[in-house]
């Protein structure tokens, strides 16, 4: 299994130096998310601070983003990177890209799809020479001059990955991406019954093996060296539960268990605005269900127990170690346990 590091600072210093310790302490991968600073930024710093790790966005929302925005943005990186970076990219929801973003909204599926063979012939367009004409309903690229083209890279191709919930999501995934990025709002019970069956779906029907594509993520993991850092933890999950589960799109996922009513309350409370309160809604069952919160000792079997034969690679925050060794130790014993994902695909 894979193991990485997920920088959340907006500092520069900070995220050179979280970077740079993740890699020494042995961790396959540094990933930056799209929340309260640009997840590209970010992880141009990261890549001037490492030499080795794996480096992704997870994730970049696509929509507000023009295709050849982000094509540029993931070239650079990739080359910059001599080959390290992965594209992982992602939706978000209807109000945030209408009222967030300011951008129209439409089935996400179909237009995710076009956006990721856009992105695709566009990198085609600069590596293989190949003309620019992509055509589709809801993106045209006709246009490239040599001004405007990288350099070929002579590296391997740039891989997508996408971030999935639902079924159709996790369809298109199977079918045109080299990896999956499940969402933390996810239980053991939904990746087995329906995140894994409808991946593999998608895999049968392009045709690929399941050793070329990657399950990333899944639930909720967290780990400190004291009882006072594993209960803040624990609330803190809570709470992220309780703003994922307040919106619609992630009702499935409660609904498997029965949990109809919960996503209801939380949906309302925050329409009144009720956002400090909603935690207090989310037992500690649904916690439970959620998330891995364990002490350093008892982490790897839970992590074996829950993502074996499932996920390949999770992300952990081992800040809250102080004890170097204990983190090399621990990183090391996640990476032995099995996963299915051997390598991406090398073809652009």
């Amino acid at each position: 299994m894979r193991i990485e590091h997920g920088i959340r600072s907006s500092n520069w210093n900070e995220i050179r130096t979280q970077a740079a310790t993740a890699e020494s302490h042995g961790f396959d991968g540094v990933v930056t998310f799209e929340l309260n600073n640009d997840p590209f930024m970010s992880l141009a710093i990261a890549t001037t601070a490492t030499q080795r790790v794996q480096l992704g966005t997870a994730i970049a929302v696509c929509f507000p983003r023009s295709p050849m925005v982000v094509a540029h943005s993931a070239w650079d990186l990739h080359t910059q990177s001599s080959g390290r970076f992965t594209l992982g990219l992602g939706t978000q929801v209807k109000g945030h890209n209408e009222r967030r973003f300011s951008v129209p909204w439409s089935a996400p599926q179909p237009r995710l799809r076009e956006y990721i063979q856009a992105l695709r012939a566009i990198w085609r367009c600069w590596e293989n020479n190949e003309p620019l004409d992509y055509r589709g309903e809801h993106y045209q690229f006709t246009l490239m001059t040599p001004e405007f083209s990288p350099e070929k890279s002579n590296l391997h191709a740039i891989p997508v990955t996408i971030a999935a919930v639902g079924p159709a999501m996790m369809r298109l995934a199977g079918q045109i991406c080299d990896g999956v990025r499940l969402h933390p709002f996810a239980t053991r019970k939904y990746i087995t019954e329906i995140a894994l069956p409808e991946i593999q779906s998608g895999l049968i029907k392009s045709g690929r093996d399941r050793s070329l594509f990657e399950v990333w993520g899944g639930g909720f993991v967290a780990t400190g060296a004291d009882q006072k850092t594993l209960t803040q933890a624990r609330e803190d999950i809570r709470a992220r539960i309780a703003f994922y589960g307040s919106t619609r799109t992630y009702l499935p996922v409660l609904a498997l268990h029965g949990w109809e009513d919960l996503g209801s309350t939380l949906h309302q409370m925050s329409r009144q605005g009720l956002w400090s309160k909603m935690a207090a809604e989310v037992p500690d069952h649904v916690v439970d269900e959620f998330s891995i919160i364990a002490p350093p000792d008892e982490l790897v079997s839970r992590v074996r127990e829950r993502f074996q034969g499932q996920t390949d690679t999770i992300a952990l925050d081992l800040s809250s170690l102080p004890d170097e060794n204990d983190v090399h130790k621990l990183v090391a014993e996640v990476q032995d346990i099995d996963s299915q994902f051997k390598q991406f695909s090398q073809s652009w």
